[in-house]
């Protein structure tokens, strides 16, 4: 009884110590950081093989928007990349892992280990988030890196922007 006494309060007392030991969460992932400019971004990755950036043409302007994306495809680990810019400041890394050289388990394990307990976990994404900074890794084998301040800016933008609509809907029905 005794034994399983010990071994319970081992395992009680590495989980409390376990974010003493955690790493701050990163705000990007290499040389490519969260609020860089795309002229920044752009020479990070030229510098970076491990991206397999070609240059323009790997650079796009999304319609209807004023945004700014890069997508790239690795030759080894990582499979794709997409690194997206609000008012010219990068605020989402989108990295998609070749999983033919590399597994969920291990990914989640590394970062697990290097993180600590993460925010939520699901069977679909895991979220690492402090106030700056979501961390996640979803399935199929992806890992974002999101600006936490921006997103929310572009999301509470957009809830401003359906509730004029629907109050606009409201004041249509309202006529009848």
């Amino acid at each position: 009884m005794n034994k399983h006494l010990l071994i319970s309060l081992i395992f009680i007392t590495a989980i409390l110590l376990l974010p003493l030991y955690s790493q701050d969460l990163p705000d990007g992932y290499r040389s490519i950081r969260l609020g860089m400019s795309l002229e920044e971004v752009k020479n990070a990755l030229v510098s970076d093989a491990v991206f397999g950036y070609r240059g323009e043409r790997d650079v796009s302007l999304l319609p209807d928007q004023e945004k700014v994306l890069i997508e790239t495809e690795g030759p080894s680990f990582l499979s794709r990349c997409w690194f997206q810019f609000h008012d010219q400041k990068l605020y989402i890394i989108t990295i998609t892992m070749n999983e033919e050289l590399m597994d969920y388990y291990s990914l989640f394990k590394t970062l697990f280990d290097k993180y600590g307990q993460p925010e939520s976990l699901s069977p679909e994404i895991v979220i690492w988030e402090d106030n700056t900074t979501r961390m996640s890794l979803e399935r199929p084998l992806t890992v974002k890196y999101l600006d936490v301040a921006v997103y929310n800016s572009l999301l509470n933008s957009s809830q401003v922007n359906q509730s004029a609509g629907e109050f606009s809907r409201q004041k249509f029905l309202e006529s009848f």
